[in-house]
């Protein structure tokens, strides 16, 4: 039971990098003119992307100097997921071993 809780908890962290590398590839595609923002799709997805990942992003950015053009945040939360996705697999791994 807690391994398959463990386990959703996994696939929603991966899903959360996922998510914050669509929104950085976007933001360059829309940086280097590629895609059209005119385009209400597009309009649409950015933004929501954007409230997405914007709460995230905003710890890590008061912390961090400025850099000029270049955004770290997007680097350093997708390794904090990392860290936390193998701190919960050690969990599971130690709870499931407790259970048994």
């Amino acid at each position: 039971m807690f391994y398959a809780l463990f386990g959703i908890v996994d696939m929603i962290l991966q899903l959360l990098v996922w998510i914050i590398i669509a929104q950085a590839v976007l933001s360059w595609l829309v940086a280097f003119n590629v895609i059209n923002t005119s385009s209400n799709f597009v309009r649409t997805v950015l933004n929501g992307l954007d409230r997405l990942t914007a709460p995230l992003y905003r710890p890590i950015r008061k912390l961090m100097p400025d850099f000029g053009g270049i955004d770290f945040s997007p680097i350093v939360l997708i390794i904090a997921i990392q860290v936390v996705r193998k701190l919960v697999e050690g969990l599971a791994l130690e709870t499931s071993a407790t259970l048994m």
